[in-house]
């Protein structure tokens, strides 16, 4: 059975339909079962492609009204407009490659991205009826894809930060991130304080970030009121029968998606 999980401040929001999937209700097996959503996992394509039809029955939504990028942990954020829409499916797909945030004004489709333990992250403008998603691991949450995003709601959309929505789904937890002396200097390069958001352990001396608290301070740093953010603090590692986990399942693991569609 797909069963999808919502964020509270956004649930009762007419004009918006959202959803974070949980790994029950589709068709793969083994460390894909059973509703794998990503197309890169390694999984059976025909088993991905009925899922994502069962999902969109799910959403009653067609599959073709489904946009979902394929994610190079990059920082490239491409609107889904009239212009995009026009375009034909081999053009749109060139142009979802390589990209981690989705952002659309057009209603009637739904926009999302996939993860595995990377930070997935919606964000609503319900005062210029914009729609965001951002996919941010530690890579994207380095070039702060979450802030760019919302700059490119400002700027291309007029959207005001102090009118935007956020909620942050379900990552990896910070007891389960650790990071390796790489991850820790290239933060350190890109002048990213952890301070508030990291801790060093006891025995491993290895340090753990908490990516889902760095992304919510990053979007108060572009304007986002506290008051408008919201986590869903449950860990994708931790919680195995609800979720796909890359760090604990390995390369062979399948993703949820989170997103949402305009209405």
């Amino acid at each position: 059975m797909i069963k999808t999980l919502q964020f509270s401040h956004l649930q009762n929001i007419t004009s918006l339909r959202h959803f974070v999937s949980t790994r029950g209700g589709g068709v793969s097996e083994g460390e894909y079962a059973s509703l794998n959503l990503g197309h890169t996992s390694g999984d059976s394509e025909t088993n991905i492609l009925t899922n994502r039809e069962l999902f969109a029955q799910h959403l009653e939504v067609l599959p073709t009204q489904l946009f979902i990028p394929t994610q190079t942990h990059g920082n490239t954020i491409v609107c889904v407009d009239d212009v995009f829409l026009s375009q034909t499916k081999q053009e749109q797909d060139a142009k979802l490659h390589g990209v981690d945030a989705l952002i659309t004004n057009v209603s009637g489709i739904c926009i999302g991205v996939t993860t595995a333990d990377c930070v997935p992250l919606l964000l609503y403008d319900s005062h210029k009826h914009v729609l965001a998603a951002v996919h941010a691991g530690w890579r994207g949450t380095l070039t702060q894809i979450a802030a760019s995003t919302v700059r490119k709601m400002v700027s291309a959309y007029s959207c005001s930060p102090q009118s935007i929505l956020v909620g942050i789904a379900p990552a990896i937890s910070a007891e389960h991130f650790e990071v390796g002396k790489d991850v820790e200097e290239a933060f350190k390069q890109a002048n990213i304080s952890l301070h508030k958001v990291a801790y060093r352990h006891t025995e491993s001396h290895k340090l753990h970030i908490n990516l889902q608290l760095l992304n919510k301070i990053q979007l108060e740093e572009a304007g986002i009121p506290e008051r408008n953010i919201e986590i869903l603090e449950m860990c994708t590692y931790a919680h195995r029968h609800l979720f796909f986990s890359a760090r604990r399942q390995g390369i062979h693991s399948g993703r949820m998606l989170t997103g949402g569609m305009l209405i």
